[in-house]
C-alpha cells in the first residue's frame, strides 16, 4: 500500500467535474443533506460561551481559523488520500486513512460528531445505492470524510471540485451556528461567507499538496472549546 503523495499526481486530479457532476456536488454539499449536520457546532457553542466568539469580526477570524489552521492540514489532506484510495478501490488504504482520521479528533465530542456524520452518510449513500457504501454502514466507525470521499469518486465529481465543495459545507454550516449562537443577522452571516469563499481557492491548493509525514492540525482552542462542551450546562447542539 503506498501512502506517499507527490507533486506530480497532484495535476492528474485536477480537472472540473462534467455538468451532471457538479449537480451532484451540489446535492452532496447541500444542508438540505439528511445527515444531521446541523446539530453540530464543532466547538464554536463553547467559544462563544467563553466570550472568544462574540460578534461577526469575531465568529469570522473563529470559522476561518480553524479552516487554515485545521481542516487545510488535516481532513482535506485525508479527504484527498481517501479520493484516491476509493477510485483506486485500494480498501487497505481507505481504512488506514479514516483511522488515522479519528485518531486525530482531538476530543471525544468532535469524534462521536464525526462518527455521527459518517454513519448517516453511509446510511444515505446505501439506500441510494452508491457501491462500497452498504458495508461502511454496517460499521459504527467511519468518519464522515470517508463516505464524502466515495461519493464523489462514484459521482465522477473531479478531486478538487471535491475538496472545495467539503470546505464550502463546512465553512456554510459553521456561519449558520454562529447565526444562531450569537446571534447575527442573515446578512452579517453572508458577509463572512463571503469573505471566506475569497480564500477557499487558496487553502484547497494548499491542501492538495500535502505530504504525508506533514498531516496534522494545530488548533489547541478548538481541542479546549469541545472538551468544555462536554460539561457545558446549557447547549443548543451536540458539540
Amino acid at each position: 500500500m503506498t501512502m506517499t503523495t507527490s507533486m506530480d499526481t497532484i495535476t492528474t486530479d485536477d480537472t472540473h467535474s462534467d455538468p451532471l457532476a457538479m449537480l451532484r456536488l451540489w446535492q452532496l454539499i447541500s444542508p438540505a443533506l439528511p445527515v444531521g449536520a446541523y446539530a453540530y457546532s464543532g466547538g464554536m457553542e463553547s467559544a462563544i460561551e467563553a466570550g472568544w466568539v462574540r460578534d461577526e469580526s469575531t465568529a469570522q477570524d473563529w470559522i476561518q481559523g480553524v479552516v487554515s489552521t485545521g481542516l487545510v492540514h488535516l481532513d482535506v489532506p485525508l479527504l484527498v488520500r481517501l479520493y484516491r484510495a476509493w477510485r483506486d478501490n485500494d480498501l487497505d488504504s481507505v481504512w488506514y486513512w479514516n483511522g488515522f482520521l479519528q485518531a486525530s479528533r482531538e476530543s471525544s465530542e468532535l469524534l462521536a460528531e464525526d462518527r455521527h456524520l459518517g454513519q448517516a452518510l453511509a446510511r444515505l449513500l446505501s439506500d441510494l445505492d452508491v457501491e462500497g457504501a452498504e458495508p461502511c454502514r454496517k460499521t459504527g466507525s467511519v468518519s464522515f470524510a470517508t463516505l464524502f470521499a466515495l461519493a464523489t469518486v462514484r459521482w465522477n465529481i473531479a478531486l478538487r471540485d471535491a475538496v472545495q465543495g467539503y470546505l464550502w459545507a463546512w465553512c456554510e454550516n459553521q456561519v449558520a451556528a454562529a447565526i444562531k449562537l450569537i446571534p447575527l443577522g442573515q446578512t452579517a452571516g453572508q458577509r463572512i461567507l463571503g469573505h471566506l469563499m475569497q480564500t477557499l481557492p487558496e487553502h484547497v491548493q494548499q491542501g492538495l499538496v500535502i505530504q504525508d509525514q506533514e498531516i496534522g492540525m494545530s488548533a489547541p482552542a478548538l481541542a479546549i472549546a469541545s472538551a468544555w462542551h462536554e460539561h457545558q450546562y446549557s447547549r443548543l447542539f451536540r458539540s
